[in-house]
């Protein structure tokens, strides 16, 4: 497998990792409560550290003297391949924790495939990261099922979440040519076998959740080709200001 492929491959994980993080790090002090609050900065604590250790694997393979910072600040919209769902705002609660939970089941079952990778070096970041993501996916599973199954405002808040966030998830199975050639040398992780276990876990918290999954067929996609929501563009504004305006600054 060559460089460029695995580098590719690689940037369709970390960024969705970076995307989210970033999206988490702007809640905090903004939380419902301040347990909730910290615990939401932690997350977004948790998914920056795994972006670092898979760019920093990015500079190694590119070999050209690039640096993780380079690798998350000086690339321009369309060289990310994060998902689109990742990248939506942060509306309210509801939306925060739906987007949460929705990329969390994904994220689990993603590591829990990678961690098998003939790829020495993914596999530890997958082994390393599983346990973090662990706790995210019980966290927002927690917060489904007290919204859910809360006050009416509540339940008909997160609801409104899902029914709007839901077109999102279909892209997390979508594979690239990218994506085919990792899983084809056993690097990568066929993401669309872990579809029905995804949808089973989802449907397990609903219940219990008094919620629903909107019956749509149809999905919007295009982040892991670079085509992404109007949302980017602000959110890499905020992302890499110091960096533009400061260019080469070193702390």
């Amino acid at each position: 497998m060559e460089n460029e492929n695995k580098i590719q491959y690689i940037y369709g994980i970390a960024d969705n990792a970076l995307i989210l993080g970033q999206r988490l790090s702007e809640l905090c002090g903004h939380g419902p409560n301040l347990e909730t609050d910290i615990a939401m900065t932690n997350m977004a604590l948790d998914l920056l550290g795994q972006t670092r250790s898979y760019y920093q694997y990015v500079a190694q393979l590119s070999g050209d003297e690039k640096t993780e910072d380079d690798i998350a600040f000086l690339r321009t919209e369309r060289q990310y391949k994060n998902v689109l769902l990742v990248e939506q705002p942060n509306r309210h609660f509801g939306y925060v924790i739906t987007r949460q939970f929705f990329y969390d089941v994904f994220h689990l079952l993603l590591l829990q495939e990678l961690q098998n990778s003939s790829d020495e070096t993914l596999s530890a970041i997958a082994k390393k990261g599983i346990k973090e993501v662990s706790y995210h996916q019980r966290f927002s599973s927690d917060w489904i099922k007290r919204l859910g199954d809360g006050t009416e405002e509540s339940h008909q808040k997160v609801q409104e979440a899902i029914n709007d966030l839901w077109r999102f998830t279909d892209e997390l199975f979508h594979m690239t040519d990218d994506d085919d050639i990792a899983m084809q040398n056993n690097i990568g992780v066929n993401t669309i076998v872990l579809k029905e276990k995804y949808i089973q876990t989802i449907e397990g918290v609903f219940e219990e959740a008094t919620l629903a999954i909107p019956e749509t067929k149809w999905f919007q996609k295009g982040g892991k080709q670079g085509v992404h929501s109007e949302h980017m563009g602000y959110l890499l504004s905020d992302l890499q200001y110091m960096q533009r305006v400061y260019p080469n600054m070193k702390w």
